[in-house]
């Protein structure tokens, strides 16, 4: 799916300037390290499948392990600055320092990852991963002993508690007992609420 995506942003920008000489140029602002073998791992990969279908047509450059906050809206800067035609920011905390720039820059594409803010130059990109989570609480649910199963939901965010309700839909389906455990959730939330109140 990410694959696709990657492709299709970047052939919608290429067949637009397919009669000029200058490749598209594709930054990735990486929330992590390009080798956690993880989220930004496979973002990585998804970077280097669109240099190998693109070839010359397209050039890619990458910032890893970018903080959420500040260094993220210096990083989308960096990548104007470096002349980035289309910009992927791969975090939710990406969020708002892209929707402010992407505002202040509309030449620019942006692709944010998980989020639910968009602009007119900035659209928002996902994974299918319900059908996983549906698959995942129908298989605990078979091999539970005690009529009990977990779901740790680890960030308090949209993606993260949309992709929740499948396993909790499991339960009626089963008919189990189904505990869901938001870790971390609860407790965002109620820090996050405090970091407002503290911040007014």
């Amino acid at each position: 799916m990410l694959k696709r995506l990657l492709i299709a942003s970047v052939f919608a920008l290429a067949s637009f300037s397919a009669f000029a000489a200058d490749p598209v140029k594709v930054g990735f602002i990486y929330v992590g390290p390009i080798g956690d073998h993880g989220w930004t791992y496979r973002h990585d990969i998804g970077r280097q499948q669109v240099e190998e279908h693109f070839g010359d047509q397209v050039e890619t450059m990458y910032l890893e392990s970018v903080s959420e906050g500040p260094d993220t809206e210096r990083a989308i800067r960096m990548m104007i600055d470096e002349g980035a035609d289309i910009v992927f920011t791969t975090s939710f905390g990406f969020m708002d320092p892209t929707l402010k720039v992407a505002k202040q820059n509309p030449d620019i594409y942006f692709e944010h990852a998980t989020g639910f803010k968009r602009h007119d130059n900035m659209s928002t990109y996902g994974l299918r991963l319900y059908q996983a989570r549906h698959v995942q609480g129908v298989i605990a649910g078979l091999m539970t002993k005690t009529n009990k199963i977990c779901y740790v939901a680890a960030f308090p965010i949209p993606e993260v508690i949309r992709k929740s309700i499948p396993t909790i839909l499991v339960q009626n389906q089963l008919i189990l007992m189904l505990i869901l455990i938001l870790f971390g959730l609860i407790h965002g939330m109620i820090q996050a609420k405090n970091h407002k109140q503290l911040r007014l």
